[in-house]
């Protein structure tokens, strides 16, 4: 899948104007109050999506790895943060307790061995990369070894995804169980009630999507970048040329994972919740379908996808909830029957059918119409 003219002027001085608008234009429109708090958190969120995104493109657009699990590395990646931000609650909580309110309410009288390191930031940070890349190896190395691949690999994501979230769901795991974690007050001693530490944390996620992109773009270019992508188009030539594409596999899955979770861990201190429903299966589709329209294999698509999509659902879910569905479902279609290579592909579709129409206007033109063989002696 490679990139067009047109697409690689857009991923030039385009994306460097992108990135300064969403890390420095935006936070500073928010500080000079141009933009309001409640956008700003809102696009925070947006981005921690276009993190996911591309996470999911570096696996299925350029290693032809369709994994419908995606939202569990990202929810893993809240939760552990989340038992952090949970810990530093303490005796602000409803129960007035050191312990986390629905640990209260299940009558337990002292904090599980598990959760008493979450009090360190740093370590609850290293599990944010940790857990989620620990179940990203052990699943992978199982499932490449055993060479499971295409459909079935989808579902077998399909199905860790929904396993884990019905585990989640049970109030013995000592998670949260449905309701999750919520009602965070600080991180870092700052309070995230705050404007200016919402501020800082949209930048943080800014800067992360900024350095993902950059990374993923380097190394899908580099010579593993081309390994990378002969794996998606022949797998089995390039095992006839001696190389290990489980190894290859596995290390990306694993990289996706990472990618995914760190952005479930930036999310949760924004959003302010995070809860069993976010690892659910029609998560991971639902992701699936930002890289499908926003373009994949370009990095910049699934996250212009990302953030489309998640604009529309906003705004559609207040005007009409119950078309939200459909309004997704439909721009699907159309964008898989009209727009092969997504959004970001539109502007070389767009020159392509001008270019041709004018091909078509000069061979049909008197100019180039060659004259009549003349019938006279």
């Amino acid at each position: 899948m490679s990139s067009s003219p047109v697409t690689s002027r857009i991923h030039g001085p385009l994306l460097i104007a992108a990135a300064v608008f969403l890390v420095v234009v935006m936070p500073a429109m928010n500080a000079l109050g141009w933009v309001d708090h409640f956008t700003l958190n809102l696009w925070g969120k947006y981005l921690c999506y276009g993190i996911m995104a591309v996470a999911i493109d570096l696996l299925w657009g350029y290693t032809g790895l369709l994994c419908l699990g995606q939202a569990l590395f990202f929810s893993l990646g809240g939760y552990m943060m989340g038992m952090h931000l949970m810990l530093m609650i303490g005796k602000l909580g409803a129960y007035k307790s050191d312990l986390p309110d629905f640990m209260v309410f299940l009558g337990h009288t002292s904090l599980p061995a598990f959760w008493k390191p979450f009090y360190s930031f740093p370590f609850a940070l290293a599990m944010v990369f940790i857990v989620p890349g620990l179940l990203a190896l052990v699943f992978g190395y199982l499932a490449f070894r055993s060479r499971i691949k295409g459909v079935y690999f989808s579902i077998l994501t399909q199905a860790l995804t929904y396993g884990a979230a019905l585990l989640f769901f049970r109030n013995d795991l000592l998670m949260g169980g449905n309701n999750g974690f919520t009602d965070f007050r600080t991180m870092l001693g700052a309070n995230l009630r705050d404007p200016n530490t919402q501020r800082i944390l949209y930048i943080c996620t800014a800067l992360l999507l900024v350095g993902t992109v950059a990374g993923c773009r380097w190394l899908t270019r580099s010579r593993f970048g081309l390994i990378q992508r002969a794996i998606r188009d022949s797998e089995n030539r390039v095992l006839f040329s001696g190389y290990a594409t489980a190894n290859f596999k596995l290390f990306i899955f694993v990289i996706s994972a990472m990618i995914a979770a760190a952005a479930g861990a930036l999310y949760v201190p924004q959003v302010g919740i995070i809860n069993p429903s976010e690892m659910t299966p029609d998560k991971s589709l639902e992701a699936v379908v930002w890289v499908a329209l926003g373009g994949r294999g370009t990095l910049a698509g699934p996250v212009i996808g990302a953030i489309s999509i998640n604009a529309l659902k906003s705004w559609a879910t207040r005007a009409y909830p119950d078309l939200w569905l459909i309004i997704l479902g439909g721009s699907f279609v159309l964008v898989v029957m009209f727009m092969p290579k997504g959004i970001i592909g539109l502007p070389a579709q767009i020159s392509g059918i001008i270019t041709r129409l004018r091909r078509r206007r000069q061979a049909t033109s008197p100019e180039t119409t060659p004259p009549a063989a003349s019938t006279e002696p």
